[in-house]
């Protein structure tokens, strides 16, 4: 009877220090990768980051997305690697004054083409980690009604720096 009692509190006493060893350990930071390839016939070219004037401030991607499908496609969400938070926006006029507004959600019909550029839809990128410099490249991934991602790579820029203009004049 004895051993049975000291066999129980033996167990108690190991229990005890495996689940007391549990809050201890230091949890793996999550690691942030690619997320992979657009949904078949959904494309996206030219992506670029336009880095902030004033540190601090949000950078914004542009790129072209094409909806080569029968059906239309939503875009529910934005993410840019290494960056805080990204929304999408959109540059309109409201009220005869320019006003940046969120999209909750952007919809691409079967077919369609859609830039997203300066003065129009772009992704903002909050809280951008250190290390983005002009030059650099990072990564954008568009997240679709359904859970259909697709990450695409895109190239800093300094403000006020329009890499579309440069091809231009190349």
């Amino acid at each position: 009877m004895k051993s049975i009692r000291v066999l129980g509190a033996l167990s108690s006493a190991g229990l005890a220090i495996v689940l007391a060893s549990c809050g201890t350990e230091e949890a793996e930071a999550p690691v942030e990768a690619a997320a992979g390839d657009c949904p078949p016939g959904i494309s996206v070219t030219d992506g670029w980051l336009a880095l902030p004037a004033v540190s601090g401030n949000p950078a914004a991607v542009y790129f072209t997305i094409t909806n080569d499908t029968e059906s239309q496609v939503t875009i529910r969400t934005a993410s840019v690697l290494g960056a805080g938070s990204a929304m999408l926006h959109e540059t309109a006029e409201w009220s005869g004054e320019m006003d940046m507004q969120e999209l909750f959600t952007q919809p691409l019909l079967a077919g369609e083409t859609l830039e997203f550029e300066p003065g129009g839809k772009h992704v903002m990128a909050f809280d951008m980690g250190e290390g983005t410099e002009p030059g650099g490249e990072t990564e954008a991934t568009l997240t679709f009604v359904g859970g259909d991602k697709c990450s695409f790579p895109v190239t800093a820029h300094p403000a006020g720096e329009d890499p579309r203009e440069s091809a231009d004049e190349a």
